[in-house]
């Protein structure tokens, strides 16, 4: 049986070093969610149902196009950073980096494609 201290035990275990800023994004994204979804909700409700060209001109208008890009954009990206400490949490070893990177990768191309679709809208 080997009697170490806490500290013996600690060394070479490293760090993170990043989980401060980690938390101050979590939370000023989800903030920015707070004030961007009810917009977003205000914005897109009145187009429901409508058709093509009423919601291709609706979006042509910068505000609801603005307001639809920062949703997609701020969401995706704390979904990103939310998975990502979920893997961490429950999965180890080569799996944890291959599905960190996967949903990495799944949550920017859904931003470009959000985003894309928004900007041939609005153009």
């Amino acid at each position: 049986m080997r009697y170490l201290t806490d500290r013996k035990r600690a060394v070479g275990w490293g760090s993170a070093k990043t989980g401060t800023a980690h938390f101050w994004v979590m939370k000023v994204s989800s903030a920015g969610l707070l004030v961007l979804i009810p917009l977003f909700l205000l914005t897109f409700a009145p187009m429901l149902g409508q058709d093509f060209e009423t919601v291709s001109a609706y979006y042509e208008r910068p505000f609801p196009a603005i307001v639809a890009a920062l949703t997609l954009w701020v969401g995706f990206m704390h979904f990103k950073d939310g998975v990502q400490v979920l893997i961490e949490d429950y999965v180890h070893g080569t799996a944890q980096k291959i599905l960190i990177i996967a949903m990495i990768c799944l949550s920017y191309a859904a931003a470009a494609t959000g985003l894309f679709a928004i900007a041939r809208l609005a153009l």
